[in-house]
C-alpha cells in the first residue's frame, strides 16, 4: 500500500468534518449543496482509491448524522451516510472499469 492510499482516510475524515461544520452552521439551510458534496467528494476520493470504498464513504459521511443525532436528536440525518456510500462506490465503480478499459499491455 503505497503512501498516497494510508493518505485518503485521513483527507476524507478532514474533508467529512469540513463538510459537517459547514452543515452545522446556523445560517446554512440548504441541504442539496451538502448532500451534493458529500456525493462529489466521496466518490472522488474513491476513484483516488484502489479499494475500500466503504472506508472512505464512512469517513465522510459519519460526521452530519452523528452531530444530527448527539446535538438536534435528528435520526434524518443518517440520509448522508447512503449519500456517501453512493458516491464512494460509484467512484470506486468507475475507477475499475476505466482500469478495465484502459488495462496496460
Amino acid at each position: 500500500m503505497n503512501a498516497m492510499q494510508r493518505l485518503l482516510p485521513a483527507i476524507a475524515c478532514f474533508l467529512g468534518l469540513l463538510i459537517a461544520y459547514v452543515d452545522s452552521r446556523p445560517t446554512w439551510d440548504d441541504t442539496g449543496i451538502t448532500a451534493g458534496s458529500i456525493l462529489l467528494v466521496s466518490g472522488l476520493l474513491a476513484m483516488l482509491a484502489d479499494r475500500r470504498p466503504w472506508l472512505l464513504a464512512l469517513t465522510i459521511g459519519v460526521w452530519i448524522p452523528l452531530y444530527g443525532i448527539v446535538f438536534t436528536h435528528n435520526v434524518a440525518s443518517t440520509l448522508a451516510l447512503i449519500v456517501a456510500f453512493v458516491g464512494a462506490y460509484a467512484g470506486w465503480l468507475l475507477r475499475r472499469g476505466w482500469r478495465s478499459v484502459f488495462r496496460p499491455a
